[in-house]
């Protein structure tokens, strides 16, 4: 086993639990080290939902988890944990949490299992893959060699590079001949042409957005956001993000409701109210009850209305374009931000090089993958992990049957 991540863990778990013997190997002091920052330390391990909408919300491959999903589903990974001691609880949009609200929880449980499991644990960096007429034969590290009859990659993808996750699994499955499709970043804050820069620092709750690709509508969601330096982040920018899979071929473009809950007739009432309130004033004096002070600047030059222009002078014509403005806030996007910075990677190990069932290499036997390897990766909302925890069980379970 190579790799002490989610996937990792799980997938020694899975071949302990038939009885084989299992050695696991992570260079660093605390297993679980990536996993114990997800979901801001809260661990969002799964999402309670069925087959069919798991497999709905994994835009990069999805249907070659049909099999492993069906095998350990979201159920499964709830029971296990809730068998391992950590008691579980379903928030919004089915997202499940330790109740504890500490991703170290998680981890923790999976590591006192690998101990009861009599998992050996070993801290060294596996650097080759040993084969010998395409079977797999054992893993050089960097302090010794271990024989093995079976080897599982759950080394991770290139995001968080921090944790571990530096790439090196992709390399060794290019060693034994596997394709590696090209890697970025999804889930990952987005880079705009100035906007955030200006608003640094400001968050917005409650706001809708949109993403346009070129001028085609592709995703909507409500939450929260907020604007940094180099642009945007938050939850609803990183479930965006990985829906905008065509950099470099497509434009895209945001588009924030500020106000989502007043329909466009509504907030005009509104603006009546305020402008009737501050009539005599200047129009940049006018929509402090409305907006955070930071963004009012934004939005008067967004409005194109002279920010020392009297309220009562405001016409209709321009307060219909301020109306628009307020519910189509536009931004656009130069780009995602590195795939250092994304929570997981899309791109990795070519599924039509794995069997789907097992999750063994279709070129190497006897070596098997698991996790953020693969090229899969679903959205936001506890999908990825599911990824890790389902193909971690069927790898487990399948590489115990290597012979």
């Amino acid at each position: 086993m190579i790799g002490g991540g989610a996937a990792g863990m799980m997938a020694a778990v899975s071949a302990a639990k038939r009885e084989t013997a299992v050695t696991l190997l992570e260079p660093n002091e605390r297993l679980g080290k990536k996993l114990n920052i997800t979901g801001k330390g809260r661990c969002n391990l799964t999402n309670h939902a069925g087959l069919e909408e798991l497999l709905a919300n994994i835009p990069r491959n999805g249907k070659f988890l049909y099999s492993a999903f069906s095998r350990f589903s979201a159920q499964d990974t709830m029971a296990l944990f809730e068998d391992l001691g950590v008691p579980l609880k379903t928030e919004r949009g089915n997202r499940v949490f330790p109740v504890s609200d500490r991703a170290f929880d998680v981890s923790a449980a999976l590591e006192r299992r690998l101990k009861k499991l009599g998992v050996r644990i070993v801290r060294d960096r596996a650097t080759h893959l040993e084969l010998a007429s395409g079977v797999v034969r054992g893993v050089t590290g960097e302090r010794k060699r271990y024989p093995a009859e079976a080897v599982i990659l759950a080394t991770g993808g290139v995001s968080y590079p921090a944790t571990g996750s530096t790439g090196e699994g992709h390399r060794m499955a290019k060693e034994t001949g596997h394709t590696v499709t090209p890697l970025r970043g999804s889930l990952v804050p987005l880079r705009d042409f100035g906007v955030g820069k200006t608003l640094q620092g400001l968050s917005l709750r409650n706001v809708e957005l949109t993403v346009f690709e070129d001028s085609k509508k592709i995703y909507t969601d409500f939450g929260e956001l907020m604007f940094t330096h180099f642009g945007l982040s938050g939850p609803l920018v990183l479930s965006a993000s990985a829906h905008m899979r065509r950099f470099g071929e497509r434009a895209y473009h945001l588009e924030i409701d500020l106000k989502p809950a007043l329909d466009e007739a509504a907030l005009d009432r509104r603006l009546l109210s305020d402008f009737e309130k501050y009539s005599n004033q200047d129009f940049c004096n006018a929509l402090d009850d409305l907006l955070p002070k930071k963004l009012i600047p934004e939005i008067i030059r967004a409005s194109e209305i002279d920010p020392r222009q009297k309220v009562h002078n405001i016409t209709r014509e321009q307060r219909r374009g301020l109306l628009r403005i307020l519910k189509h806030f536009p931004v656009a996007i130069a780009g995602p931000c590195p795939v250092t910075d994304a929570i997981v990677t899309s791109g990795g190990v070519k599924v039509t090089e794995i069997d789907p069932a097992t999750m063994e290499s279709k070129l190497a036997r006897g070596l098997y993958f698991a996790g953020e390897i693969i090229d899969v990766d679903g959205y936001t909302g506890g999908f990825n992990l599911q990824i890790a925890w389902s193909t971690g069980w069927a790898a487990g379970f399948s590489a115990a049957d290597t012979k």
